[in-house]
This record gives structure tokens, C-alpha cells and sequence, in this order.
């Protein structure tokens, strides 16, 4: 029988990094992994992110549906069409958002009997994990029936901290497992049992329910300019990220601002099947507002180079 792994997790958390993990794991050691990925706006964004040797046929991204809600017929529709493979495995990264109780409520009714329970690993982001102010309440949900929590991000803080955040997380799911991404056995994964936390608490999805747009992005004349158009953004909108062409760079470039507002540019490590793209997630993320902080960003630039 197939696993089906669920990967889900506050917005910025590590989850498409844990998924790329995954996927080259997986295929490296002779597995057939057919990923779906869910985001708001362009899930294709990830999806041209990982391991070249996946297929078209092997991966699903889909836009603009909430797949714990009015996404999850869509997706249970998906699952069972997969075909079957020798060695497969099902890997699910959730949008940032999702109600991951809900979504493992539903999931598994109808699910194809070749198919194992699905099972869910949630990241969290221990530098962050309940400074989300409005929105902690949705980052603990994310939690409350995984199997196992993979924490990320541990590098950047105390032994202290993630003492703490530990302990936090054997509050809400005192029957997880919990590990670093570092400690994290992905062969262990598809022996794991479905959650059996029984003490989960209503979470109201709608309210995460957030504005998201995306929209075409230019060539920029400098690095600065990502930097000038992360920056520009309002803190409302709790994730940014996108990929454009640099002038002098060989290869496209790859940029997030993450919820906490810490901004990361790296080469974008994919096949571009879209397009330089700038897609963000939040209240206030708008079409016209994107375009005039790119405007304001290439002004910026010709004011540097006159």
C-alpha cells in the first residue's frame, strides 16, 4: 500500500524546503514520489523548484483553492487518480493557511483503498513559533494532529528556545514525535501511524481565509531592487516571494520575505515554467499595489546608476 504524507505549516515555515528534502530522498533511493503542491496563488512557483528528475506526470500543483475546505474534493479527486507505481509514495504540501485538523478529518474519507491513512508532518519555525501575534492561533492548530513535527530554523536560536517551543508543542499534540530537520529519518515516515491527539481545539478557518495576487515581473537592473520591492511591502501581507532575471546573472534569482520580514535571495535552483513571477500572501496583497512598488523599485535603480 502507499503512503501518503501531508506536509503543512505556518507560512515561511521550511515546508517546500522539508518537501525538496523529501523528494530527493525518496527518488535517490529507487521511490517513485508524486508530489501536489497548494498555494493561493502560484503553486507552480514551488513546483519548478524540485527535483528535476520528477516528472510532469509525477506532480500536481493547485492554485487558488483551499484544500482543507473548498479544495478537498479536488484534492481527494487527485490522490485517487494517481497512477500506480512500484515503490510510490504520495507527498501533500499544504498552503500556509491551511486548518490542518480539518483537512485530515476529510481527507481520508473516500481515499482509494490502495492507499495507506494518510499521515501529517508539520514544520515549525522555532525562531517565530507563537509570535504571530492575531494569527498564533492558526500556527497552533497546524500542529494539534500531526504525527510527527519537524522543527526548523533551529540554528538561528538558544538551546533555551527550543526547549521551550518543545514543550509548547507536547501541550497541544502530546502524542507527536519531534524532531529537527537534521534529526528527521525520511524513511521513518511511512511506518508512522495517523495522529492519535484527541484534544484539538475549534479554530475558526475562515479568518485565515487572506487576500493573495500575483502578477508578471520585469528584469531587474540589480539585486537591490528585490530588496527595495521586499522591503516596500506593507507587514500585512505575511508572505512574499517570487523569482526574476538580474541583469549580469547567468541564472534567475529566487527571493522570500517571510513573515518575521527577513528577506532571502538565492539563485532560483528550477526550470521556469511561467515566468519571473512575484506573488504575495496576506491582507492588503493587491495587483496594482505590486506594480507601483516595482515602479518605485526601477526608479530607485536609475537613481543609483545616473
Amino acid at each position: 500500500m502507499e503512503a501518503i504524507i501531508v506536509i503543512v505549516g505556518f507560512l515561511g515555515a521550511g515546508k517546500t524546503t522539508l518537501l525538496k528534502r523529501l523528494v530527493s530522498g525518496y527518488i535517490d533511493a529507487g521511490w517513485n514520489p508524486f508530489v501536489i503542491l497548494n498555494d493561493y496563488e502560484n503553486a507552480y512557483l514551488d513546483a519548478q523548484q524540485l527535483d528535476s528528475r520528477i516528472e510532469p506526470k509525477g506532480l500536481k500543483p493547485l492554485n487558488g483553492s483551499c484544500i482543507c475546505c473548498s479544495g478537498i474534493a479536488e484534492l481527494r479527486d487527485y490522490v485517487n487518480r494517481i497512477p500506480e507505481r512500484e515503490n510510490g509514495i504520495t507527498l501533500i504540501e499544504a498552503n500556509g493557511t491551511t486548518d490542518a485538523c480539518e483537512l485530515m478529518e476529510f481527507l481520508g474519507v473516500g481515499i482509494d483503498k490502495r492507499f495507506l491513512p494518510p499521515i501529517q508532518v508539520s514544520v515549525v519555525d522555532v525562531k517565530n513559533w507563537r509570535q504571530r501575534g492575531e494569527h498564533n492561533e492558526l500556527e497552533e492548530n497546524q500542529v494539534q494532529v500531526s504525527s510527527l513535527i519537524v522543527l526548523s530554523h533551529v540554528e538561528k536560536v538558544s538551546e533555551t528556545r527550543v526547549a521551550l517551543v518543545t514543550q509548547d508543542l507536547k501541550e497541544l499534540n502530546p502524542t507527536a514525535r519531534i524532531v529537527t530537520m537534521d534529526e528527521l529519518d525520511i524513511f521513518a515516515l511511512p511506518e508512522l501511524s495517523p495522529s492519535e491527539n484527541s484534544s484539538t481545539a475549534e479554530f475558526d478557518h475562515h479568518k485565515a481565509h487572506w487576500a493573495s495576487c500575483s502578477i508578471d515581473l520585469p528584469d531587474f537592473p540589480d539585486v537591490a531592487c528585490i530588496d527595495d520591492v521586499c522591503t516596500a511591502l506593507p507587514e500585512s501581507i505575511l508572505r512574499v516571494k517570487g523569482f526574476t532575471n538580474v541583469v549580469g546573472q547567468k541564472s534567475a534569482t529566487y527571493f522570500e520575505r517571510r513573515p518575521d520580514g527577513e528577506v532571502h535571495i538565492r539563485p532560483f535552483n528550477g526550470s521556469s515554467m511561467t515566468g519571473p513571477k512575484l506573488l504575495t500572501v496576506g491582507p492588503g496583497s493587491a495587483p496594482e499595489l505590486l506594480v507601483a512598488v516595482v515602479a518605485e523599485s526601477l526608479a530607485s535603480a536609475e537613481m543609483r546608476e545616473s
